[in-house]
């Protein structure tokens, strides 16, 4: 199983930026999808997750202004980023709980990540 993240870029404070993350390889279904960030000299934090069916949580600091989704058909989750500030500057990574069979376990799996940068 890989994921590809894409869609980080450069952007004005107060813009916008549509991250993508498309999971592929041998799966069987997808438990919970989510988004992770790390900024130069600071720890991995969540930045949002998603469940299969739908129900999503955030990251204080983003609340308000991300928008995590998911299309289960296309085994993609994306994260809509409006608002942005230049602390949201950071490398994200995307992250799917994975079962590639029924009846066996999910494993965790990583994007490569995307450089989001904020800056005027």
């Amino acid at each position: 199983v890989q994921l590809q993240a894409s869609g980080g870029g450069l952007v004005q404070p107060g813009g916008s930026l549509r991250l993508s993350c498309v999971a592929s390889g041998i799966i069987y279904n997808i438990n919970d999808m989510g988004w992770y960030r790390q900024a130069p000299g600071k720890q991995r934090e969540v930045v949002a997750g998603i469940t299969r069916g739908g129900s999503t949580n955030y990251a204080d600091s983003v609340k308000g202004r991300f928008t995590i989704s998911r299309d289960n058909a296309k085994n993609t989750v994306y994260l809509q980023m409006n608002s942005l500030k230049p602390e949201d500057t950071a490398v994200y990574y995307c992250n799917a709980d994975v079962r590639s069979r029924f009846g066996a376990r999910a494993y965790d799996y990583w994007g490569q990540g995307t450089q989001v940068t904020v800056s005027s």
